[in-house]
Formats: structure tokens, sequence, C-alpha cells
């Protein structure tokens, strides 16, 4: 049974996230009735993580075992097509056929996402729904430095929600970079696994460093509260987006199997 891996985009907005749910609509739910539509398959996939309500993707990393053999393009071109006429928001854009050993969620090394916040007083049009609107002025360079405070090797419980299920909260925070350009701030992580709403407690907590409410010191004192009762505000999930996910070269020699663990409840 072929195993095929695909990279979809998509925009959170009218699901109730990436896992299948029974109280909406849901990215997992539209790609496998996609492919249900195409195949006559009953599938369950498997994504490279769990994304909440309103959260987008750009290089969300998926796998489907499938019983018929497809040309890569055509099985692309197929899906995005019922995906379409279903009016669906969520795209494949690329797949590529791999070993059995592949998993999209427990092969990946390291996942990428990046939050953007649009800084002006004007209200947003164009980019509602896309971004986080802050309209007082933020520092940026003073969210980089406090963000400089989180990145490592840290128990991360004041970070986490309250209904995170990952067995621990330690985690290995490999960057968190603020930058602006104009009127768009970035917040780019990086990571081998997150917890849940980690990067939106981070996002909250930094806008409150960048409006000189809290001190880089302030931050690192929540940090080492290890409580969540000290974390500033949970950012709302219309500016986060998953971007791109890591993993191994490709091993042809599946006696050399290898698989790198790890939770990603970010969502």
């Amino acid at each position: 049974m072929p195993r095929y891996r695909m990279t979809v985009e998509y925009d959170g907005g009218p699901y109730v996230g990436w896992q299948r749910q029974e109280n909406g609509p849901s990215v997992q739910g539209a790609i496998e009735a996609a492919i249900l539509s195409l195949s006559g398959e009953t599938v369950s996939i498997r994504g490279a993580g769990r994304t909440d309500s309103g959260v987008h993707a750009m290089g969300q990393v998926i796998h489907a075992d499938l019983s018929k053999e497809w040309p890569v393009f055509k099985l692309q071109n197929a899906l995005n097509a019922h995906l379409r006429l279903a009016g669906e928001r969520v795209s494949i854009l690329e797949v590529e056929v791999v070993g059995e050993f592949f998993d999209a969620r427990f092969s990946a090394e390291r996942r990428h996402y990046v939050y953007r916040i649009i800084n002006r007083r004007a209200p947003l049009a164009l980019e509602a729904g896309k971004a986080w609107w802050v309209p007082k002025v933020l520092n940026h360079e003073v969210m980089h430095q406090a963000a400089q405070i989180l990145v490592g090797r840290h128990d991360f419980s004041t970070f986490r929600s309250a209904h995170c299920q990952a067995n621990s909260p330690v985690r290995t925070l490999d960057r968190l970079d603020v930058t602006r350009n104009g009127e768009l701030i970035e917040i780019r992580a990086t990571a081998q696994s997150f917890l849940h709403n980690q990067i939106r407690s981070f996002a909250g907590t930094l806008k409150l460093a960048g409006e000189g409410k809290w001190t880089p010191e302030d931050v690192r004192a929540a940090l080492e509260a290890r409580n969540r009762k000290a974390c500033g505000p949970v950012a709302p999930p219309e500016g986060l987006y998953f971007m791109q996910v890591d993993y191994p070269a490709v091993i042809t020699d599946r006696r050399k199997r290898t698989q790198v663990n790890g939770d990603d409840d970010l969502s």
C-alpha cells in the first residue's frame, strides 16, 4: 500500500482546527472527504502538527496510505479539484511517494511557525483574520530581547494551556526571533515540538514587553514561576501560521529506519 506525503496550505478561519471533531468542520476532515470522493477509500490521515481554530498553515505536512498507486501530479490535481468543489479553504501544494517508515508527525525533526502582528493605528481590512491587529506602538527590539530568555531547554508550564495533554512541560526552543518590517512584526519560533498554546502564549507575553508594561526580567520571572497564572494574555489564533516541517534525509534502506519522537500540541 503506497504512502503519500503531502504539503498542505490552509486558511484556518472556517475550521474548528486541524483535528477531526464532532462540533464542526476540520482541515483533516476536509482532506479525508476529498480522498473519499476521489478514490472511494475511507482513510485516516496523520498531520505533523495539530492547530486550533483560526490558526493557518503554509507548510503543514501529512501522510496518507492509499491502496491505489497514483502519479503524484495527478493525485495532487485531483484532490485540489475535489477540495475546490467542496468549497474548502485547503490546498495541496506538493505530493510525493515515501516509504512506510515515514510518519508525518513522529519523523519530524523541527517545526517552524510564525506569528504575525500588524502594528498600526488603523484597523485591518485586507489582513483581517490573517494577523493580530495591535494599535499601540510596540518596541520590537525589547520584544526580541525578552524572547531570547525563552530560548533553550526549559519547563514551559507558564506558557502552555491548562488543557495541554503533553506528558511533560519541558521543551527545547531552538529559536524565538522578533523582527519588524514597517507595520509588520513577526515572531518566528522553531523547535522539535511545542506545547498547546505555547507560541500564542509567547506572543501575548512579548506584546506586554513591547508595550513597556513588562521588562525582559518580568518575562524571565514568568518563565521561572512555572505557573500558568504568571503568563501574559494568550494572543488570538489568526496571527499564527504553521510554516514548515524539517525531516531527516530520505532513508532508502529501511533497515536504517529512524524516527524522532515528539509531541506537537501547539494549536
